[in-house]
C-alpha cells in the first residue's frame, strides 16, 4: 500500500476535499504512476456533480502527467522511470480499438466514466478504510499517485516541463484533433470556433498550423477573445453583445465558412455551428452538457452538402496523435503554454472558481 494525497469528490457538488488514501500496489497489469501535474477538466466537473455515470467518492482527474513508479508483472514497453502522459483507456480489442480509435471502444463508459477496474474493485481506500473509486479514465490523476493500465500512457521526452503536457491528455487533442482528424480543416480555408477555452483555442492553434487564413473565434469573455487574437485568430467575435450567425454572415460576405467547431456544449450553439456553414461546409460538435440533447439542422441546407459529425479525444489514438502536437509545440506553432495557470492540487477548489468564472482557462494542478 502506498500513502497518497488526493482531492476527492464526495457530495454530489463541484468541491472537492484533499484527504490522504491508501492505494494498493500494482496488478500484473497495472503501471504505479507517480503524478506531476494533472489539468482540470470540464468533465471532471460534470463528473464530481453527478451529470455523468461516475460513482462517488472518487477521484478524479483524466490528464495526467507523471513518471512511471513500478509496473506489475505482466507489463511490458514501461519501466520506472519513464515520463508518461495518460489519457483515456479502452479495451485493446474491439473493432474500434484496432482500427486506432480508442476513444470509440465499445467498453468507453465502462472503463472511463464508470471508475473502477473491469472487475468491480477499486484501488483506493480512506481513512475509515472505506472504498474510494479510482481509475477514472483508467488514471484518477487529480493526486500524487495512482493505478494505471499502459493502454493509456504515452511516453515523452524530457525537453518539455510535464506541467505544460498535461492539458494533453484530453482537452487539447479534443481541440487540435477535431480540426486535424475529424474535419481535415484544408489551408486556404475559413473556419468558425466556438468557444475559446482550451478546447476551442487547441482547434485555433491546430486551424493556424494547418493554413487555414480566416479564424473566427466566438467566445463571451472579452479576455479571451484578446489571447484569441494574440494567438493568432483573425476575428472574434464577442457573442454576449451581437448574434453570432449574423456575425459570420457579415465576416464572409453572406457565403458561411469552411467549418465550423462547437466546443462550448451548449445545445443552441451547436445550432449555430451548422447554421453558419457554407455550402459543403462541415462542422464538429465536441462535448454536450446534456445527455438527451436534440440537435437541429435544416435539411435543404443540408442538401447543399453540408455534414455535421461528432468529435471525441482527437478522433485517433492519443499515442499518435499526441507526438504530432509536440513536434509543432517544439516548433513553437503551438502555444500550449500561454492556456496554462498552475495551482497546487490543496488548491483545487480555488482552481475550480477561476475555471468556472472564466479566468482561467485550463488549471493545472500539481502535487
Amino acid at each position: 500500500m502506498t500513502t497518497v494525497t488526493a482531492s476527492v469528490a464526495r457530495d454530489g457538488a463541484d468541491e472537492f476535499s484533499v484527504e490522504q488514501l491508501e492505494l494498493e500496489d500494482p496488478r500484473p497489469d497495472e503501471v504505479l504512476i507517480r503524478y506531476v501535474a494533472a489539468g482540470l477538466c470540464h468533465t471532471d466537473l460534470e463528473a464530481a456533480r453527478g451529470t455523468v455515470p461516475t460513482p462517488r467518492p472518487v477521484v478524479l482527474g483524466h490528464e495526467g502527467a507523471g513518471v512511471v513508479a513500478a509496473v506489475g508483472a505482466a507489463v511490458t514497453g514501461f519501466e520506472p522511470g519513464d515520463r508518461v502522459l495518460l489519457s483515456l483507456d479502452s479495451c485493446g480489442r474491439c473493432a474500434h480499438c484496432l482500427a486506432g480509435q480508442p476513444a470509440y471502444c465499445v467498453d468507453h463508459i465502462a472503463l472511463n466514466f464508470h471508475a473502477r477496474r473491469a472487475d468491480g474493485s477499486v484501488g483506493l481506500r480512506d481513512a475509515e478504510g472505506a472504498p474510494v473509486h479510482d481509475h477514472f479514465f483508467g488514471q484518477s490523476s487529480h493526486a500524487t499517485h495512482g493505478l494505471a493500465h499502459p493502454r493509456g500512457l504515452v511516453k515523452v521526452d524530457a525537453d518539455i516541463p510535464l506541467e505544460v503536457l498535461a492539458p494533453m491528455g484530453c482537452g487539447v487533442i479534443t481541440g487540435a484533433g477535431a480540426v486535424l482528424n475529424s474535419l481535415r480543416v484544408q489551408a486556404g480555408s475559413t473556419v468558425a470556433i466556438f468557444g475559446a477555452g482550451a478546447v476551442g483555442l487547441s482547434a485555433m492553434m491546430a486551424a493556424i498550423a494547418v493554413g487555414a487564413t480566416r479564424i473566427i473565434v466566438i467566445d463571451r469573455i472579452p479576455e479571451r477573445l484578446t489571447l484569441a487574437t494574440e494567438l493568432g485568430a483573425t476575428d472574434t467575435i464577442d457573442a454576449s453583445t451581437v448574434d453570432s450567425a449574423a456575425a459570420i454572415d457579415d465576416l464572409t460576405d453572406g457565403r458561411g465558412v469552411d467549418y465550423s467547431i462547437e466546443s462550448t456544449g451548449v445545445l443552441a450553439v451547436m445550432n449555430t455551428a451548422a447554421k453558419v456553414l457554407a455550402p459543403l461546409g462541415s462542422a464538429a460538435i465536441l462535448g454536450v452538457t446534456a445527455p438527451d440533447a436534440a440537435l437541429q439542422a435544416n435539411v435543404f441546407e443540408l442538401l447543399k452538402g453540408r455534414t455535421i459529425t461528432g468529435s471525441v479525444m482527437g478522433h485517433q489514438a492519443p499515442a499518435v496523435l499526441i507526438p504530432r502536437l509536440l513536434n509543432l509545440y517544439r516548433q513553437g506553432r503551438f502555444p500550449l503554454d500561454c492556456l496554462i495557470r498552475r495551482y497546487p492540487l490543496h488548491q483545487i477548489n480555488t482552481a475550480v472558481a477561476d475555471v468556472k468564472s472564466g479566468s482561467t482557462i485550463k488549471a493545472v494542478l500539481v502535487p
